[in-house]
């Protein structure tokens, strides 16, 4: 089978673009040709479009996306597959979905959210996304470890809980510095490090969780980080970590959080979307219930969307666009880990043999290549 890969390419260092450039790695891998490609319009793509012949063009992205890696495709006679999350709703992009032969998402939860906006879901099979196992591995280097952890001002004595995100508030961080700041009355050895990506939304996310950590009175006990790592630093930052938490407030899938299990870390997370589809609860770390619903009758939509004009729209029934995490939960989860070694140990080790054996980007890559060949009837 003849493949091209949509997805920000070269690789950038965000999610879709390394689970496109995994996706094509992956295929390579299970003996398939693939390139890749950029999913926006260029004369590359239009010449691949043109005179490579794909048998089959996979796309990375979300409903968004749907003119790049759906439309244009189309136009050269090249069956669409896209692999794509949700970003709470699907917008207007339903008889565009319901057109195609086959469609992935990165998880159950992704798909069922297509179901909810009207999308026939048949044709729908949800694939997680696989990571680099040999890359997200625990490290033996004591000495970056400590340094690192010198670094971000974590004392020997301390346990460190790590939360990353394009902004650490959608990843849970307010909720666990409620929960932390009720731990805080039992153990005192900890440091929070909250990392995001420069950005507006982060820089404003970060002003309300300066203030939180100030008036729950930890804020000498929570270190802000905003910065660019790549994939190899990210590896060193992971292992610096004694727990990963990342209750997340919405989230198809949850990259980082399978990177933190594959070096062997125990994760906390939120029993909801797609972290309990990845996380096993109670043995590769701990799922917190939901607490809270964050439900919109309305919202506002743009010609971007597959929309006429900007304007706001009724929804027929409110639309779950956000979870909260329990924060009882997560503080009896995260006290549990810093003050147990040993529990903490038989997670990570846990945690990465799950994600060698069934998320590595191989198993995943090969699984939608199957697929894919006996659904559309390739070889």
């Amino acid at each position: 089978m003849r493949c091209l890969v949509l997805y920000a390419h070269p690789p950038e260092p965000d999610g879709q673009s390394l689970q496109g450039n995994l996706l094509y790695r992956g295929i390579l891998a299970s003996g398939n040709k693939a390139t890749p490609c950029h999913f926006r319009d260029s004369t590359q793509k239009k010449f691949y479009l043109k005179h490579l012949k794909p048998d089959v063009v996979f796309g990375v992205g979300f409903w968004g996306n749907v003119p790049d890696i759906v439309q244009q495709p189309l136009k050269y006679g090249v069956r669409p597959v896209p692999w794509f999350n949700a970003d709470g709703w699907i917008a207007n992009y339903q008889n565009e979905f319901n057109r195609l032969e086959l469609m992935f998402t990165t998880s159950e939860w992704v798909r069922q959210t297509y179901k909810r906006d009207g999308v026939d879901i048949s044709k729908i099979v949800p694939i997680h996304i696989g990571i680099d196992t040999d890359m997200f591995k625990p490290n033996g280097n004591q000495h970056i470890t400590k340094a690192l952890r010198r670094m971000l001002g974590v004392k020997q004595n301390e346990k460190m809980i790590l939360t990353v995100g394009g902004d650490t508030t959608s990843k849970g961080s307010q909720e666990m510095m409620k929960a932390l700041a009720e731990v805080n009355e039992e153990f005192k050895d900890w440091k929070y490090v909250c990392k995001s990506w420069p950005s507006d939304c982060a820089r404003e996310w970060r002003e309300h969780e300066v203030e939180l950590a100030e008036s729950l009175g930890i804020k000498d006990k929570v270190v802000f980080i905003d910065d660019e790592f790549d994939q190899e630093f990210m590896v060193h930052f992971l292992n610096a970590a004694d727990i990963y938490a990342a209750p997340s407030r919405l989230e198809g899938f949850g990259m980082i959080q399978v990177e933190a299990m594959s070096c062997g870390k125990p994760v906390i997370s939120i029993n909801k979307m797609g972290p309990s589809e990845t996380i096993i609860h109670n043995e590769t770390g701990f799922l917190a219930r939901v607490a809270e619903e964050v439900m919109l009758n309305q919202e506002w939509v743009y010609p971007s969307m597959g929309f006429e004009k900007q304007q706001i729209i009724q929804f027929q029934e409110p639309k779950t666009f956000a979870y909260r995490a329990d924060i009882n939960d997560l503080r009896d989860f995260t006290l549990k880990l810093l003050t147990d070694g040993e529990l903490r140990e038989r997670m990570g080790s846990k945690g990465r043999e799950h994600v060698v054996k069934s998320l590595d980007y191989r198993i995943t890559s090969k699984k939608m290549v199957d697929i894919t060949k006996e659904r559309l009837g390739l070889e």
